[in-house]
């Protein structure tokens, strides 16, 4: 490959100001100033004029957007880790190469997992509304009964690098650890985070007192937690979901909290986005945040650094550093 000094570039959603002015220094860059998600029409565009595309999370790069590639098209540089909005069938079969930024949002994730699995059981987000709703009406033995998290065992659906950084917070809080992914965690590594694997999910939710999906989105874990799972969960279990929405069947979790069968769910992401379940704005024992798991400065800024050096070493002729493979999740 031929180096490419500055390469056209499409951006379309809005990114830190210090990412988006390096990017201006070395690349011919088109930026969305409107920071709205670019209609497909907008998307066919972008594809067709630039040579390198740089989407988010909320662009739907599907096959039929990819027809409109033009000749020019070669790097899908990714603002993100996650990349199930992406047909990477359809990339790969017009040979356009696609990165992603993977570990850098691994901490900020983390914490915002942990942030939930506290405060859904300890009912801090109910508590915060009645105070400022002016209904408090002071300190009472009974009032606002929550559950103790400190010796709770927590069921991890995803070991990789989010999954193992929020079993090692959680073990500073007291909780025990059990994990279900495809493979088994090395012998000392299970053993550094105190983690029991279990091969068969549906073994480990009978057992576990809180449920944190960290596992990517595939079309393997699309519903992978649906009603018939959820049914397995005891009454006064918690389910924590900041991976992707479409891994938990928002209809049937809804229902299962409704009918008192689980005890509360902690959720950052949502299978329609921006669009929620109507019934889990109405329950109490739910806490939804606007999709906050990586949203620090330093986190985005991270990101844009690794789109930034994808796009720099492609440039220059190498397989860029983060190059989605075959296999991928």
């Amino acid at each position: 490959m031929t180096e490419i000094a500055r390469p056209k570039t499409i951006v379309t959603r809005k990114l830190p100001d210090a990412v988006e002015s390096r990017m201006a220094e070395l690349f011919d860059v088109e930026f969305n100033r409107e920071d709205r998600p670019l209609s497909v029409e907008r998307l066919r565009d972008a594809v067709a004029r630039a040579t390198v595309f740089v989407p988010t999370v909320t662009d739907d790069i599907t096959a039929d957007i990819l027809s409109s590639a033009g000749p020019d098209l070669k790097l899908i540089a990714n603002f993100g880790t996650g990349i199930d909005h992406i047909d990477l069938a359809a990339a790969r079969a017009r040979n356009i190469l696609v990165t992603n930024t993977p570990g850098v949002l691994t901490e900020d994730t983390a914490d915002m997992v942990l942030a939930l699995i506290l405060s859904v059981p300890r009912r801090l987000a109910e508590g915060e509304k009645l105070v400022r709703a002016g209904a408090w009406k002071g300190w009472a033995p009974t009032g606002m009964l929550g559950h103790r998290v400190n010796g709770k065992r927590l069921g991890i659906v995803g070991m990789g690098r989010i999954g193992q950084a929020v079993a090692r917070r959680a073990r500073g809080f007291g909780l025990a650890i059990d994990y279900h992914q495809r493979r088994r965690l090395p012998e000392s590594l299970a053993a550094e985070l105190g983690a029991t694997f279990h091969a068969e999910i549906d073994d480990m939710l009978a057992d576990i007192d809180i449920l944190s999906i960290n596992c990517p989105y595939t079309r393997e874990t699309h519903h992978l937690i649906d009603e018939a799972r959820l049914g397995l969960l005891g009454r006064d279990v918690y389910v924590i979901n900041a991976a992707r929405g479409e891994i938990i069947d928002e209809v049937a979790l809804a229902t299962a909290l409704e009918a008192g069968r689980i005890a509360g769910a902690g959720l950052d992401v949502y299978e329609n986005e921006p669009e929620i379940e109507p019934r889990l704005l109405a329950l109490d024992n739910v806490v939804l945040l606007p999709h906050l798991g990586s949203a620090t400065f330093e986190g985005r800024e991270a990101m844009g650094d690794k789109v930034i050096a994808n796009i720099r070493v492609w440039a220059d002729g190498h397989r860029p550093p983060d190059q989605v493979l075959e296999g991928w999740a």
